[in-house]
């Protein structure tokens, strides 16, 4: 029996700081790193300027991704995937990724509340300017109102990580 690799995966709000603990777990774990905003921004350059445009184009790559994710944990390497887990649907899929192949599976949970995230939002607007069209408090407050805590009903193992600590 061949060793699989484990899939990383991540839910919390708008800037709860996923991306930034993507990066740490993908070098604590020697794992493969996938960012759904790098595939966006390579696949459709200068397309997605709206909310729905992202919808659109994140559903789009998902067969693709779902594949290729499967073929890395086949042969024994972990993948840590900067995509958001938000909603119970998000979840089930990285779920349905890791389970099809037989694979481990962690979702982390960074639990900040709203004014830890707005004040990480402030700051990512300073660093990286080309944000600063979406990283606002509007944006915030509108995709924060799809955000669904995990719970373990879901079948899914997660690790919670609050403000303090992360």
């Amino acid at each position: 029996m061949e060793k699989l690799g484990t899939l990383y995966f991540f839910t919390g709000k708008m800037g709860a700081g996923k991306s930034t603990k993507s990066i740490q777990i993908a070098r604590e774990k020697h794992a493969v790193l996938l960012s759904e905003d790098e595939w966006l921004a390579s696949l459709y350059p200068n397309q997605i300027t709206s909310f729905d445009d992202y919808l659109k184009f994140s559903a789009q790559i998902k067969p693709l991704v779902k594949k290729h994710v499967q073929n890395i944990l086949s042969i024994g390497t972990n993948v840590v995937m900067d995509f958001p887990g938000n909603t119970q649907k998000q979840r089930k899929w990285f779920l349905d990724i890791a389970s099809e192949v037989n694979a481990n599976h962690q979702l982390i949970f960074l639990n900040l509340n709203n004014e830890q995230c707005l004040r990480q939002i402030a700051q990512r607007r300073i660093e990286q300017p080309e944000r600063a069209i979406f990283d606002t408090e509007e944006t915030f407050i509108h995709v924060s109102k799809y955000f669904e805590e995990p719970e373990a009903s879901e079948g899914i193992n997660i690790i919670e990580f609050s403000g303090k600590e992360s």
